[in-house]
């Protein structure tokens, strides 16, 4: 029986039949909650992995770490990415860790090659292997220990849930989402740290809020802009060559924030007036409902509910064809089905 939080998303076609479909839930929403348009059902409880970067990134911002340890806005980007191992991304994290006495023997990511090809074969070329600063969540880990530092807090065990740290990170996120905690389910990431489910539309908001804070105090509205402005202004440090994230924002320029999560999630943060003047911030969040293994839905998706919002130009859009819907070739280059989009949304704006 089709599971009815997740509808059909998008469409594989091959000989004029439907060869293929991916499944999944959508939710935009405001700074206040209202829902402006929705996919599926909005209440999907997921795991909101990576895409939590920014949030979980935000008490440490709040509490002065930035100029406490003289990081950059650089810095603060590669710690809300899930960056792909270049030199870049790995002389970013090395600095942050200088900048606050630790180094990258104190990370407890653990260790994986780079993303980007040419830095992982240029690394084994060279006989070298990749280090925990080549870890796609090196800059998270050095944003937590970062706050271990200014806090004064124990190093050693910074990833477990009770560590102040963590708590921390637990108690902005349901301020930011309006969850409360026992709404709020942990896990372990991939990385080792707590990672949170709550419903899309609560995700959502979050993001809504990163991008218009105004109703916060002084020092979280300085942080969220802080945040937003290091993702928007240092794409590359939040993915990498040819990353989604990283080509969305560098094309959207300063009025959009974008943030992958493993298994088929997506969040993007509309700040205000990016539609039109006037508009509101919006959060989105997108779950695809197969975990997106082969990595050829999410950003179509992405793309689709941009392109319903009227987020982008057609030029804006054009220079982001690469993600975009297309005609399926096979390896003589002939023209053999369509990728199409199956969803409409109604949007309340």
């Amino acid at each position: 029986m089709p599971d009815q939080r997740y509808p059909p998303l998008i469409e594989f076609t091959r000989g004029g039949i439907v060869e293929s479909i991916h499944y999944g839930a959508i939710a935009i929403v405001d700074v206040l909650g209202n829902i402006i348009a929705s996919y599926g059902n909005p209440e999907s409880t997921v795991f909101m992995r990576s895409a939590a970067k920014p949030l979980q990134a935000l008490p440490f911002v709040q509490a002065g770490g930035i100029a406490h340890f003289n990081l950059e806005l650089e810095d603060l980007a590669l710690m809300c990415g899930s960056h792909s191992g270049t030199p870049d991304h790995t002389r970013v994290a090395s600095r942050i860790q200088q900048k606050i006495g630790c180094s990258e023997n104190d990370l407890l990511c653990g260790v994986h090659n780079p993303f980007h090809r040419p830095s992982s074969d240029a690394l084994k070329l060279s006989g070298q292997s990749p280090t925990p600063n080549h870890h796609n969540c090196s800059g998270k880990h050095s944003g937590m220990l970062a706050h271990a530092r200014l806090k004064q807090y124990d190093i050693e065990d910074y990833i477990n849930l009770q560590h102040p740290i963590q708590q921390s990170i637990v108690t902005t996120l349901g301020e930011m989402c309006q969850c409360l905690r026992e709404e709020i389910i942990t896990g372990i990431d991939g990385c080792s740290v707590p990672n949170f489910a709550l419903p899309l539309h609560k995700a959502a908001m979050g993001y809504a809020k990163l991008c218009d804070p105004g109703q916060f105090s002084p020092d979280r509205l300085l942080a969220c802009r802080k945040i937003t402005a290091a993702m928007t202004s240092h794409p590359f440090m939040v993915g990498g060559p040819d990353r989604f994230d990283t080509r969305i924002m560098e094309v959207g320029g300063d009025k959009i924030i974008s943030k992958v999560g493993a298994e088929g999630y997506q969040a993007i943060g509309l700040l205000t007036d990016a539609l039109r003047p006037g508009s509101p911030a919006l959060g989105i969040a997108i779950k695809i409902a197969d975990g997106d293994i082969a990595n050829r839905a999410r950003s179509i998706v992405a793309l689709e509910v941009l392109r319903q919002l009227g987020a982008f130009t057609p030029d804006q859009l054009s220079q982001l064809s690469e993600y975009d819907f297309k005609p399926i070739v096979n390896s003589r280059s002939i023209e053999v089905g369509e990728i199409r989009p199956y969803f409409a949304l109604d949007i309340k704006i």
